[in-house]
């Protein structure tokens, strides 16, 4: 970095203009020149007056990226690209039913199984990049290595973001207020751009449209999913996605999936509905406390993955024309 200009360091590192800023450098006209040769063309007395130390400027500007970007979670280094889950025991100490599981970004993992069989321990042997040292016995590789600690023990690198059933709002602020409150927190070039591209997303997923002027407690339960799923999908820097039952929302579920895929995130869903379970890449079968066996989506699973989506979308026409006040017949649900 030595050798990149400022203009090179400014559109790598757009958050570096508060750095000059806070050390009251004006760097405009400059741009073409390295830090240190910008720090050069001021004269001794120019250095004296402003109180400029060139030699701690050039040493603290490296520490200052790398923590900022430590605090975004968005290194180059820590980008995760891959997730393996190393098999354990179930409740009765049986070895799970396979050796180990890896997810890549964009894919769809479903999770299948009863309530209370062992869905959430296996999110938090996930989120904390466990190391054979949770109930379950099991390990959380990261691009195929053993983790570094920050994934375990930084606020600042969540790895995963949990969408959960019911997300209701308790803060006295519009839509505008917590997704600029979001976005000068992650400290992004243009708020109020990935704002409006963050409504504009929460809008084709909400059942029932809403503006930056809502309120956030008076939001459906549809609606919050909808917009708790853009601002995952869009603006949180956390890898792995979790979302709990997501054909309880009240919002275009594939929609929603096909939002967070294009995003590079792994998603892991917990489901009972086939239709989500069969977009899935693959489904985890958890029984006991334990993943009992993997299941790759097979050729005549995706076939009858068609034949129900032409019966989820006419009961999803269903559901609108009843919403509409109208009569259903078979001529409307033709």
């Amino acid at each position: 970095m030595t050798n990149w200009t400022l203009l090179q360091i400014l559109e790598k590192y757009p958050f570096a203009l508060a750095y000059f800023e806070q050390n009251k450098l004006d760097i405009a006209g400059y741009e073409d020149r390295t830090l240190e040769e910008y720090l050069d063309h001021f004269s001794e007395l120019e250095l004296e007056d402003q109180a400029l130390d060139k030699e701690k400027i050039l040493s603290d500007f490296p520490v200052y990226i790398e923590q900022m970007q430590s605090f975004l979670g968005v290194e180059e280094k820590n980008q995760v690209l891959s997730l393996t889950i190393l098999a354990g025991h179930d409740k009765s100490g049986v070895t799970e039913g396979f050796e180990e599981l890896t997810i890549l970004t964009s894919q769809i993992i479903s999770i299948v199984g009863p309530t209370g069989s062992g869905k959430s321990r296996l999110l938090a042997d996930i989120e904390w990049a466990a190391q054979n040292d949770t109930p379950t016995g099991r390990s959380i590789h990261i691009n195929g290595e053993v983790p570094d600690n920050k994934w375990r023990f930084s606020s600042n690198n969540r790895l995963v973001a949990q969408l959960s059933q019911n997300m209701n709002f308790v803060m006295d602020l519009t839509v505008q207020e917590f997704l600029n409150m979001h976005a000068v927190s992650r400290l992004v070039e243009n708020p109020q751009s990935i704002i409006n591209e963050i409504i504009k997303a929460a809008n084709n997923l909400a059942g029932e449209k809403f503006d930056l002027t809502t309120p956030v407690t008076s939001l459906s339960g549809g609606q919050s999913r909808a917009l708790m799923i853009a601002d995952t999908a869009i603006l949180s820097s956390s890898p792995i996605v979790l979302i709990d039952e997501i054909e309880n929302a009240g919002i275009d579920r594939k929609k929603a999936l096909e939002l967070l895929v294009s995003s590079d995130k792994i998603v892991l869903m917990a489901t009972h509905d086939p239709l989500l379970a069969l977009i899935a890449d693959k489904r985890i079968i958890i029984k006991n406390g334990g993943i009992s066996k993997v299941i790759h989506t097979s050729d005549e699973e995706k076939e009858l993955l068609v034949e129900l989506e032409k019966m989820d979308s006419l009961i999803q026409h269903a559901r609108q024309e009843l919403r509409k006040g109208s009569h259903l017949s078979s001529e409307i649900l033709a």
